[in-house]
């Protein structure tokens, strides 16, 4: 049981653990911290949290779970907001896309790594953000990863495991290096890609009959391009290394795949489609039978 929750960003991620604990009976009072008074004051009248205040330090204050649901980018700034506020036994949880950035701003702003602090990540989402988009069901037979630093204590570790089980998910371990390099082939790529084809034809003269007669294809590659530019942003800054390196390998496979066009192989491109389309149906398959 959470006695007293503190969310800091109330939106989907935040606002749907919110619900969820509160579906399952497993929190006392909420406490959202935003910058957003109309989002807040709708939290409030949809019933997501109890109340609301735009100071972090003040949310914290007695909550024995902080839960950060910021932009990568406002990340460090929350911790230094919440330094010298934090209940001895506080436990400390985040849903940031790039983890080795948000353990550095944790350090950098309050000083040190608490032995409550248990980084993690909800593989979940939608394009759709603010409170108005949360639901108690988000995190049902999602994946939960948690990356735990040196310091983390086993108790806090087991205790966030156990909320986010309440809250129906499936919980994992990864080391830090690892869950950035899965996240940047797995999810900062893709959006890569579908920010940057709807980008490019948006640029080109023709853009207007372009869009005019793009077909469902398109719209499903490119549905993800209506996420929120700035949490993107943040996580391209946040996830450098990683998601560069993957991107410089997807435009080799794309220059190889031109070539390939441009020569006319179809053997090759048979080839080449007929193993994406093997994995694609596997990853599908495996995907109807597993929590993700």
């Amino acid at each position: 049981m959470v006695r007293q929750l503190a969310v800091i960003g109330v939106g989907l991620i935040g606002g749907s653990l919110a619900r969820a604990l509160r579906q399952v009976g497993e929190v006392g009072e909420v406490v959202g911290c935003g910058r957003g008074k109309p989002n807040l004051e709708k939290a409030v009248e949809l019933g997501v949290i109890d109340r609301y205040t735009h100071d972090v330090g003040e949310a914290v204050e007695r909550a024995d779970l902080v839960f950060l649901a910021v932009p990568l980018g406002a990340m460090k700034n929350a911790f230094t907001d919440m330094k010298g506020h934090l209940a001895e036994d506080a436990i400390i949880t985040d849903g940031g896309s790039a983890k080795r950035s948000v353990i550095d701003d944790c350090k950098e702003g309050l000083g040190y790594l608490p032995p409550g602090f248990v980084p993690g990540h909800p593989i979940v989402g939608t394009e759709n953000s603010g409170v108005e988009a949360s639901f108690p069901e988000l995190y049902q037979n999602r994946r939960i990863i948690l990356t735990p630093t040196e310091e983390t204590a086993p108790d806090a570790l087991e205790r966030v495991e156990a909320i986010w089980r309440a809250c129906g998910a499936e919980v994992t371990r990864m080391s830090v290096e690892h869950h950035d390099e899965v996240l940047a082939a797995t999810s900062h790529l893709p959006h890569m890609l579908a920010f940057g084809l709807v980008d490019a034809l948006a640029r080109m003269k023709e853009n207007d009959e372009i869009f005019r007669y793009a077909a469902g294809g398109f719209r499903d590659f490119t549905r993800i391009a209506s996420s929120n530019p700035v949490m993107w942003r943040d996580i391209c800054v946040a996830n450098p290394v990683a998601l560069s390196e993957m991107m410089e390998h997807y435009i080799a496979e794309m220059s190889d795949l031109a070539s390939i066009i441009r020569d006319g192989d179809g053997d090759k491109l048979l080839e080449i489609f007929t193993r994406a389309k093997d994995a694609r149906d596997r990853y599908i398959d495996g995907a109807l039978n597993s929590p993700e």
